[in-house]
């Protein structure tokens, strides 16, 4: 009788027992799925919209705010982000320059230029969609972040030592997800990010739309949520440790063209 069983056992278990490249494939048909019927577009078209929108104290658009490549150069500049910038003197992200275009040529306040800056369910935020058509005006233009200044050195070496660095109340560091391969959650592959072939194809699709709660997110975002789910003190928005670990992320994708923003799970 037990050797009846342990014959039919396979048959039992059906689909559970499908190899893991099985799961693999179909995660990615379903990837391909969400990705023809992606709202993303929506969020370029209400972000080119703020863009070109008077506000502020001083009255006036972001159509001056120079990303790296000149004032209102849109082109190509988030593919050359993060980088240094000589009139802060400070490594930017995306997010970290579009904030301090508001606060310098809008004059808004910090408060309330970042206000629902991650978004909910209800209203999305003005960062969020500012980064949706920023980010496609990139598309094609491969990845390529500062790496040439001091300081973008020091932020790419910072960002590594952040992403391996265990803390908090379970010892994790970014690389207890995304340090080993064969990882998952939830059916969901964890790539080991600290490799140029896994770390290409995040950095070439962020920002994206996430279908599981249908909203916008950004690379600042993603790397806040990290760490609250980690259990560690969330990150200020656009601090040293943030930009840090989005350029040693982005260094390690460097050269792949961009084609986004993506739409994840």
């Amino acid at each position: 009788m037990r050797l009846r069983s342990l014959v039919l056992l396979p048959f039992l278990l059906g689909p559970a027992m499908a190899p893991a490249q099985d799961a693999k494939q179909e995660i990615e048909k379903y990837q391909r799925m969400i990705n023809d019927s992606s709202p993303v577009e929506l969020f370029e078209l209400q972000g080119e919209a703020i863009w070109k929108k008077r506000q502020g104290p001083r009255n006036v658009s972001l159509e001056q705010c120079d990303l790296g490549l000149g004032a209102g150069v849109l082109k190509s500049a988030y593919a050359r982000l993060p980088r240094y910038f000589t009139d802060t003197d400070r490594v930017m992200d995306l997010e970290a320059r579009l904030l301090h275009c508001m606060l310098t040529l809008q004059g808004r306040s910090r408060e309330e230029a970042t206000k629902r800056v991650f978004g909910n369910e209800d209203q999305i935020s003005e960062m969020e969609l500012l980064s949706a058509y920023v980010a496609s005006e990139s598309r094609g233009v491969p990845m390529a972040p500062g790496t040439g200044h001091p300081k973008e050195v020091a932020a790419y070496e910072l960002g590594r030592r952040l992403f391996f660095y265990r803390a908090g109340p379970w010892d994790f560091s970014c690389a207890s997800c995304h340090g080993e391969e064969g990882k998952r959650i939830r059916m969901q592959e964890l790539p080991v990010l600290s490799s140029p072939p896994a770390a290409r194809s995040v950095v070439a699709t962020w920002p994206a739309y996430r279908v599981s709660n249908s909203q916008f997110k950004t690379m600042q975002w993603r790397i806040n949520d990290c760490y609250r789910q980690m259990r560690m003190p969330e990150p200020n928005y656009t601090s040293d440790l943030t930009i840090a670990i989005a350029t040693y992320l982005t260094v390690n994708g460097k050269g792949e063209p961009y084609r986004g923003p993506g739409t994840k799970r």
